[in-house]
């Protein structure tokens, strides 16, 4: 259902209603006469004004919004309705629970991204914001309206779990940067198809394709440095994995706007998601995930027990096996992967005085322990590997290791990899021979030539 009027979000929560415009202006006069504000009394040309892109002054937007809730049996907010300032295309990461007016705000985020070159206008959600999006993404239940025409058919969803596919593989072994733009553009595409209508009998796949689809929009944006574009695609993939009935799919994927608040250096909110998801997540699987980032952030934060715990925690269910038929999108969490966590986890904790096993020895696990086709973590851990070697007092065997990831680092596209080198760097420097500083200089080459962060 595409809408052409000047605030569809509006529009589309009006028809889910099924009210008229008469009975939505006669409610809102009682409303508003129940409040004490009797000069308010809108008639059906003013409910077609604001659906046709006119704001009205408050406190009409809230007594709308009441209105709405009531009929649609969900809470409502004013940016809901699209009744705010700016909107809720640009300034939110939250989203209408409705699967058109949803589409529509993630085709707002597409065409912003791809197009109107306004990254600034983009804020990054911290904080209590943060949290409380996730937990209502997690928690809510949509709404879909009926429509005439269908935006998919059996081939093309065929083909939307291809390209996907194509895309994820693709970025986890040469990095995001080269196919950024392309993944943008097809979510788009997906965007509008959804607003033009879902088969019933394609719902699931539909949903389940574009979640990951999403995730993996948000993750490259993230290893792109656009941090805030990140979120909103990120939103979107948690909603999508609502409307295919995958919650826990969506609980991995605020696992992955955590790590970009841990890489942000705001672990507070790192912990404030994983504590929703860690509400939410139902398999072993993803129970492990959650442990497992829960455990680096707490030694992050410096907290030695409450890392341990959660990181074994994670130990004992990869030990008693995560079950048969894990999805795809959570298989990447294996033993190889939480030696990462652990590599992390023991170097933060080494760096404040309390060492544990040698973090060394974990991204050897981790490297010995990699499945084939993750060449950028593995680059990450062969960086890391490095690194800690230089913190443990092997010069020596941190400058082979050193030298051994700069040639492959040189051939990954990703943020992620240009900080892991800053930490190299940091590393590096209490040592002064010619081999290390041949280190030094590739490195701040390297880095140089991907810098870590990008206005967003």
């Amino acid at each position: 259902m595409a809408s052409r009027s000047g605030n569809p979000h509006l529009e589309l929560w009006i028809a889910a209603t099924g009210l008229s415009h008469g009975e939505i202006a006669r409610r809102i006069t009682t409303a508003a006469k129940a409040r004490g504000h009797r000069q308010i009394a809108p008639d059906t040309t003013r409910i077609r004004r604001w659906i046709d892109g006119e704001r009205p002054r408050p406190p009409v937007p809230a007594l709308l919004a009441d209105v709405l809730s009531e009929a649609a049996g969900q809470p409502l907010t004013p940016s809901d309705l699209g009744l705010t300032a700016t909107g809720p295309v640009l300034d939110s990461i939250q989203l209408p629970l409705l699967t058109e007016a949803a589409a529509h705000t993630l085709a707002g985020w597409t065409q912003m991204d791809l197009f109107m070159n306004r990254r600034d206008t983009l804020k990054l959600a911290v904080g209590a914001p943060l949290i409380l999006a996730a937990e209502r993404m997690l928690g809510g239940t949509a709404r879909a309206l009926n429509s005439d025409r269908k935006g998919f058919d059996a081939d093309t969803v065929t083909a939307l779990e291809e390209v996907t596919a194509f895309f994820t593989t693709a970025d986890a072994s040469k990095g995001g940067g080269l196919y950024r733009s392309a993944i943008v553009a097809q979510l788009a595409e997906i965007a509008r198809r959804i607003q033009d209508g879902v088969p019933p009998s394609l719902r699931t796949r539909v949903f389940t394709a574009t979640a990951d689809l999403a995730a993996l929009a948000g993750w490259v944006s993230h290893d792109c440095g656009r941090y805030p574009t990140a979120q909103r695609y990120w939103s979107y993939g948690v909603y999508a994995a609502g409307e295919a009935g995958q919650r826990d799919r969506g609980v991995e994927i605020v696992t992955r706007m955590s790590h970009q608040m841990i890489y942000l250096g705001r672990p507070d909110d790192a912990l404030g998601l994983l504590g929703v998801a860690a509400s939410k997540a139902e398999s072993p699987a993803t129970r492990a995930l959650v442990s497992s980032q829960t455990g680096r952030v707490h030694a992050a934060l410096g907290d030695e027990r409450r890392a341990d715990r959660h990181l074994g925690t994670a130990d004992e269910l990869l030990a008693s096996g995560l079950g048969d038929g894990i999805p795809e999108w959570v298989a990447y969490f294996d033993a190889a992967e939480h030696a990462g966590a652990r590599a992390v986890s023991a170097r933060d904790l080494t760096g404040i005085g309390r060492p544990r096993r040698a973090a060394s020895t974990h991204f050897e696990d981790a490297l010995r322990l990699r499945k084939p086709g993750f060449d950028r973590v593995k680059v990450m851990d062969r960086v890391g590997l490095a690194a800690a070697l230089f913190d443990e007092g092997e010069a020596e065997r941190g400058a082979a290791a050193a030298h051994e990831a700069l040639d492959d680092a040189a051939r990954i596209d990703s943020t992620l990899v240009a900080s892991r080198l800053n930490t190299l760097l940091d590393a590096a420097r209490p040592y002064g021979t010619t081999t290390i500083d041949d280190v030094r200089t590739r490195a701040k080459e390297l880095a140089a030539a991907r810098p870590t962060t990008i206005a967003a």
